[in-house]
């Protein structure tokens, strides 16, 4: 049975609802230094709490959109088969990078010299209970601050060219990461 294009876009909207009613987005330092500690301890609670946690690095994230769009548009690559990672914590990664490699969006994650982290968690179309205040105190050390990117960082990671900036101005890098975040796919 075929989906009428109405009918798509009705589903389409209530995913998109339901998603951003089902993400959570925490800002701040780590609590553990340590990379491969803080992934150990994330996979843990993810574990604990059938949750998908995603740790990004802060500095790159150019807004709370950029974040859900890409969980958004990682769940649709999931639902469609057509995901390229096998784990959905890496999947919101890639897209979130605007690259269609792995290897590429890894860039994009935490290293040991992070010093702010962006946290996605979000049930991804499972049934989580999302981890209370003191599980997540031992992740990342909340600021306050939101979400504030660094120029210089985003326009490293995304490739973001000097012609660009001339063209449409740095108040407008938020909107070239998105563009790129929404290419993901039409990249073979």
């Amino acid at each position: 049975m075929a989906i009428a294009i109405q009918d798509r876009k009705v589903l389409s909207f209530l995913i998109r609802f339901s998603i951003m009613n089902e993400v959570r987005l925490l800002f701040g330092a780590p609590a553990i230094r340590d990379k491969v500690q803080l992934i150990e301890a994330i996979r843990n609670l993810q574990k604990r709490r059938n949750c998908v946690i995603q740790a990004l690095d802060a500095d790159k994230v150019v807004s709370e959109t950029h974040l859900i769009f890409a969980t958004e548009k990682a769940i649709a690559a999931f639902s469609q088969g057509r995901n390229i990672a096998k784990d959905p914590g890496l999947e919101i990664l890639r897209y979130a990078s605007g690259e269609r490699q792995i290897n590429g969006a890894l860039a994009m994650g935490v290293a040991d010299s992070t010093e702010r982290i962006a946290l996605i968690l979000t049930p991804f179309g499972k049934s989580c209970s999302m981890p209370d205040a003191s599980e997540l105190s031992g992740i990342v050390k909340q600021d306050g601050k939101g979400c504030t990117f660094q120029p210089e960082a985003v326009k490293r990671t995304f490739c973001i060219s000097p012609e660009e900036i001339d063209a449409v101005g740095e108040a407008r890098i938020p909107d070239l990461v998105l563009e790129r975040v929404a290419l993901v796919d039409t990249y073979r």
